[in-house]
């Protein structure tokens, strides 16, 4: 699961001699939040938003209404766009794990994918949500079990070999340390098919797991 199987390839560029009101208008045809600038062959020159291309009102100062307009009319991409040795990018072979982490370290919205500072790709946050709802299988029906567990070797181990023993297939299995409970782990299984009386029967006979929530999801 790399950054290569979830990226938008051959995203839409934009040239840094693009103007800013032209920006806006090709960002929102195009329902886009953001914008690599590039120059020949693609290389990355910088990064737009839509929140880079609103004008600050201090650099407009006392002008005139009809001079605000020549103004605007004359801004360009270079003038505000983020500038390429500031973007935070990422590699076509990163895993997909490592692109969110970075996204949440530097707090944002998208990461242009380079080779060799060619723009071959992005990924937005979006992308990662859909990459998460795709791996736990959101919109199948199924039963959904949160189980609590010891942080230690061979727990979620016991709890697939529940699974297993009833015969069972486990659709998607995820999980992460448990909020507010240092020293455990939270698993979520899905099991397609099977009634939740059945699958909370079987899962509470676990020694030293929890079940926190089930549901038809």
């Amino acid at each position: 699961m790399l950054v290569r199987d979830y990226m938008t390839r051959h995203p839409l560029m934009a040239d840094p001699d693009m103007s800013v009101v032209e920006a806006r208008r090709f960002m929102g045809e195009n329902n886009l939040r953001h914008l690599p600038v590039v120059g020949e062959g693609k290389r990355l020159l910088g990064l737009v938003t839509r929140q880079t291309l609103l004008v600050d009102p201090g650099r407009l100062g006392s002008l005139n209404v009809w001079e605000i307009a020549d103004y605007l009319s004359r801004l360009t991409l270079k003038d505000v766009m983020v500038p390429a040795d500031e973007v935070i990018t990422v590699g076509p072979d990163v895993p997909v794990e490592e692109a969110a982490r970075t996204m949440v370290e530097h707090r944002v919205g998208c990461l242009p994918v380079v080779d060799e500072n060619i723009v071959i790709g992005i990924i937005t946050e979006v992308d990662l949500l859909a990459h998460l709802a795709e791996m736990m299988a959101a919109g199948v029906p199924a039963v959904r079990v949160t189980v609590r567990m010891p942080d230690v070797r061979g727990e979620l181990a016991k709890l697939v070999t529940a699974v297993s023993a009833q015969g069972w297939g486990i659709l998607a299995l995820g999980g992460a340390p448990a909020p507010r409970k240092p020293g455990y782990w939270d698993a979520v299984v899905k099991i397609r098919g099977i009634a939740q009386k059945e699958v909370v029967t079987a899962l509470s006979q676990v020694e030293g797991h929890e079940i926190v929530d089930v549901r038809e999801a």
